[in-house]
């Protein structure tokens, strides 16, 4: 069973031609996870020696609206599951908030959980403000100065245990910070961790250039570092955006791994100007990280679901996707973060993370 996409002039049509597409299983009867006081997003699993698969998501008070909840309130949590489509079950706060005099006090989100040696390493995405905590009633929206501070605040962070029950420890200072005049600028976000044999690291991240007028950045922009370890430093690597808005290739919510091919990657299509679908997936390759190739057919993954069933079921958002490789290195799972509505973040009734089998 594959996953479905819309064809642009004549309905529902499978996709033939992408490698992973094809790959797909069906949606999964089950959420991976879930909280019915939350907005869930962006998880991302391993699993350890005993068998059990770990889940770091992120979660935002659903008294808030999601966006730009997520700015100024989220937290990354720890569940839990013996299977890895779930369901998965709380198992703690791993990165809660810790005061807005830290980096990442008021903020964490985007968790990307590896291991690099006998180390379990946690990148995420940080970020701090100087207000009150935000209550049940407050408004928030993005000409906040909540959001705004929240969002010019974002930074790439780690936190590592030799447990993944934690606990976990955090650095001072981000792992990569904005520099001016350039394409990172005004944040660093959504990291994209690949962590070789000898604990060097390839890190694809998100990020924004400052502009001195409201909202005070560009588009979004897709760049590479590297580092001898993954505490840093990091390098970036090019000088000028992967990719971006300006040359038609705006992306976000990178994904990559690497195997006896080189580099591939996931993400998603911003404005859909490369699969001609507004938020659904690319696939692309590269041998060093730095260049890349869209695969010959990119549409690796729609928001239009098949169940098992044969149903269709349309999400209102698929983004955030993470990749579960198993013992030989080959894709498992697929997870993303989904949520209900018609489409727009604050259109939607709750989130959720699903996991999709890929198929050999």
């Amino acid at each position: 069973m594959s996953l479905f996409l819309v064809g642009m002039d004549n309905g529902w049509c499978q996709q033939k031609s992408n490698q992973l597409m094809n790959r797909l299983g069906p949606l999964p009867d089950v959420k991976a996870y879930s909280e019915a006081d939350y907005w869930v997003w962006g998880s991302s699993v391993i699993k350890t020696e005993d068998g059990l698969y770990h889940m770091f998501v992120s979660r935002i008070p659903k008294y808030l609206r999601f966006h730009p909840g997520w700015m100024v309130a989220s937290e990354i949590v720890h569940a839990v599951s013996d299977h890895p489509e779930g369901p998965f079950e709380f198992h703690d706060v791993a990165l809660p908030a810790r005061g807005a005099q830290y980096w990442d006090g008021q903020s964490t989100h985007n968790p990307k959980i590896t291991k690099s040696g006998d180390t379990y390493v946690l990148f995420y995405m940080g970020s701090t403000h100087p207000f009150d905590d935000l209550e049940p009633g407050d408004v928030l929206d993005l000409k906040s100065p909540y959001a705004i501070i929240g969002r010019s605040n974002k930074r790439i962070g780690v936190a590592f245990s030799k447990s993944i029950n934690g606990p976990w420890q955090r650095l001072d200072d981000p792992v990569l910070d904005v520099k001016p005049n350039t394409y990172y600028s005004f944040l660093t976000s959504n990291p994209a961790p690949w962590i070789h044999n000898d604990g060097s690291v390839v890190l694809m991240f998100k990020s924004r250039r400052y502009l001195d007028s409201f909202p005070y950045h560009s588009g979004m922009s897709i760049g590479v570092a590297k580092a001898d370890d993954f505490k840093g430093p990091y390098e970036v690597l090019s000088q000028t955006p992967i990719f971006s808005r300006e040359q038609e290739t705006e992306v976000e919510d990178i994904c990559l791994w690497k195997d006896q091919d080189g580099f591939h990657l996931l993400a998603k299509d911003q404005k859909g100007k490369i699969t001609g679908t507004i938020g659904d997936g690319v696939l692309a390759h590269s041998s060093d990280a730095i260049h890349w190739t869209f695969d010959p057919y990119p549409h690796a993954y729609s928001k239009n679901l098949k169940k098992e069933s044969g149903e269709i079921i349309s999400q209102g958002q698929l983004e955030r996707c993470s990749v579960l490789l198993d013992e030989n290195g080959n894709l498992e799972y697929l997870y993303f973060a989904t949520m209900d509505g018609p489409g727009g973040f604050n259109n939607a009734t709750e989130s959720w993370s699903v996991a999709i089998k890929v198929n050999d």
